[in-house]
């Protein structure tokens, strides 16, 4: 059989812009590295509008050619899915999709897999919940980066069954898989890039680093209140340069969400943290500078304190380019980074449960706090060890050898492991394990294909009208229902809205002549003049026709 996956992608174009989020990098690389890795024949592409393949190919393969087709199709067209077996959504929403498909094809129609980016935004958090109620299967699921969110999401569906069983009474309910697949990233793409003497230099010149100056890097969003506070890292990089007896240079390189108010921020705190170390802001939407940075780089650095942060893509980054790290123990880091091997984990301190003002939570639940401030005020409460950071740092600084032993093994330790050769094929073997399960499933008998919420609204709304079109509605063209008055209907720009979903006009005159020749026809007669596959816009079109007085549907009206 041939081996293909259906992504859905609702926005259709594919390619990194400015001021990317880290979720953009992962989904992009990750597609790119499926077309290019997966061992798949056949990639379709599954948006939400008319996007040509083309530019989705193109974006993908860049300057290397593809050995994966790729195609592209509507949502709506469930049948691609169905062909391959299994749908994949570069983010944590499976209710809807789940729902989608119980309404086109039945639940053991194909596999789901979801990824999840983030945990922190309860709102999120909500959405993935929705997954453990809506029609998801154990042959669907939401993939985890790390052991750590691996285990969150597993409680959170423990806390949710508990509330059901607390509120209705209810057993535990079925939920998608949580198997652990990581990211990945480029190795000899970011290797390439690091391994140039003369940018290094040139780059280092720029800086103004002389040859034995020690240059620490952050890469990253430079967002305080969703990566990580500087002051920590700025504090930290200057006691090592002070301990060191060295001049050292701390560059960041990203972008500010807050433009130059979060600038100006960072400027004062290096002021104030590092007046010793000659502190870089370096623009991170300029891919060139960034490769640069790489280059230039002696220890990467990245001490995140933020529940936001879930993996953790700039470390493998790091690790692939060379440098030994030093970053938080925090989930996602803990898991690609062994501490002592290539680089050091930093121990951090959260706070305990309670200690948070209820006014913060509530606030964020009903939208009076935002995002940002949530996920800022729990950061700003959280320790990341800045003796240890110091520690660690001032021994990379004073040994090159001991930075080019863990820059060493962080490459192997890519190479083997977090490279998206190695990664994506993860990826295929799990849909292949996911078919495998929902093909030896006995499923029983399916409940029904209608949303309980977001349902027909005929049907939900059906005791609002008087009385609702059955195929047994008896049907008479109106006397002066001719083909000039339907023309009147066809230039009427307003009577035209929605045409999409209804017959054709050559249809719609097809109808007015049926019930001109045959004279009164139940609505029943006039599908059965009319191809299988054209009935559900022939029908709607029976309404549309009535709307405009264009046939008569009242029992005892006598047509004029």
């Amino acid at each position: 059989m041939t081996s293909c996956l259906s992504i859905y992608h609702p926005a259709g174009r594919v390619g990194l812009g400015e001021n990317v989020f880290g979720k953009d990098v992962a989904n992009f690389e990750l597609f790119q590295a499926l077309a290019r890795h997966g061992g798949l024949e056949q990639i379709d592409f599954l948006t939400h509008g008319e996007t040509p393949v083309e530019a989705i190919a193109s974006g993908l393969a860049e300057d290397q050619p593809l050995a994966t087709r790729i195609t592209a199709s509507h949502i709506l067209n469930q049948e691609v899915p169905l062909r391959n077996g299994a749908l994949l959504r570069g983010s944590h929403r499976l209710d809807e999709l789940a729902w989608q498909r119980r309404r086109a094809v039945g639940d053991q129609g194909y596999s789901l897999m979801g990824l999840i980016h983030t945990l922190a935004p309860p709102g999120m958090r909500h959405d993935i919940t929705l997954a453990g109620v809506a029609p998801t299967q154990i042959w669907d699921a939401l993939i985890c980066t790390s052991p750590s969110v691996q285990k969150a999401v597993s409680a959170l569906y423990d806390d949710w069954d508990a509330y059901l069983a607390e509120r209705y009474g209810l057993a535990k309910r079925r939920r998608p898989q949580l198997p652990l697949v990581p990211l990945g990233v480029n190795g000899e793409k970011l290797q390439a890039c690091a391994d140039r003497p003369d940018v290094r230099a040139a780059m280092r010149a720029r800086l103004g680093a002389g040859p034995n100056d020690v240059i620490v890097l952050w890469v990253g969003r430079l967002s305080f209140f969703e990566k990580a506070f500087p002051q920590p890292m700025m504090q930290a990089v200057q006691a090592a340069a002070t301990r060191s007896g060295r001049r050292v240079h701390f560059a960041m390189v990203g972008w500010f969400p807050n433009g130059e108010t979060g600038e100006a921020l960072y400027r004062q705190a290096a002021q104030i943290h590092a007046p010793g170390v000659d502190f870089h802001i370096l623009n991170g939407n300029d891919r060139d500078q960034l490769g640069q940075a790489w280059a230039a780089a002696d220890i990467f650095l990245s001490l995140v304190d933020n529940v936001q942060e879930t993996f953790g893509i700039t470390p493998l980054e790091a690790m692939a380019a060379g440098l030994p790290v030093v970053v938080s123990d925090w989930d996602g880091y803990r898991y690609t980074v062994r501490n002592g091997e290539e680089g050091f984990l930093i121990p951090t301190l959260g706070g305990p449960e309670g200690a948070l003002p209820n006014d913060l939570m509530a606030g964020h639940a009903l939208g009076l706090t935002s995002y940002q401030k949530y996920v800022g005020a729990i950061a700003q409460h959280t320790a990341v060890h800045i003796g240890r950071a110091t520690e660690a740092l001032t021994q990379l600084i004073l040994s090159p050898d001991l930075r080019r032993t863990m820059g060493a093994a962080g490459r192997r330790r890519i190479a083997t492991t977090f490279d998206w050769k190695v990664v994506a094929p993860l990826y295929s073997d799990l849909a292949k394990e996911l078919g495998q399960i929902r093909k030896a499933a006995q499923l029983g008998a399916q409940g029904s294909r209608r949303h309980p919420i977001k349902g027909d609204p005929f049907r939900d709304f059906a005791g609002f009208a008087s009385e609702t079109l059955t195929l047994e509605t008896p049907l008479q063209r109106v006397g002066d229902a001719d083909p000039e008055a339907l023309e009147k209907h066809l230039a009427d720009d307003l009577s035209l809205f929605a045409s999409g979903m209804r017959a054709t006009p050559i249809e719609c005159g097809e109808i007015l002549g049926l019930l001109r020749s045959n004279g009164d026809q139940t609505v029943r007669s006039v599908l059965e003049a009319f191809p299988i596959h054209r009935r559900r816009r022939v029908h709607l079109t029976l309404m549309w026709l009535a709307k405009y007085g264009l046939i008569e549907w009242l029992h005892d009206h006598t047509a004029p």
